[in-house]
């Protein structure tokens, strides 16, 4: 039926997080003292704001997980220097 249909797609918005991000931009809009005159484009921005910010958190992990395993590597390393120098000292 339609009401179904309409309700799961409400529930779809709603894991995706798509009505939470609406609901606090036009929250912004109620609270801001001079009204924009044109309230579309205030929403576009911010909008364009949520994306970019969920697009720089993706390039963050994808570096964040790249330096650890930097990291790890060049901890494999040390660890085979500090074994040599072990050995020569001895």
């Amino acid at each position: 039926s339609v009401t179904a249909k309409r309700e799961e797609f409400r529930k779809y918005l709603e894991r995706a997080g798509v009505m939470d991000a609406l609901t606090k931009i036009l929250v912004s809009l109620y609270e801001e003292t001079e009204k924009p005159t044109d309230a579309l484009e205030y929403i576009r921005k911010n909008l364009g704001g949520i994306i970019d910010n969920t697009s720089e958190i993706d390039i963050l992990k994808k570096e964040l997980d790249e330096s650890k395993a930097k990291i790890i590597e060049l901890q494999s390393k040390l660890a085979k220097y500090e074994q040599k120098d072990e050995v020569q000292a001895e």
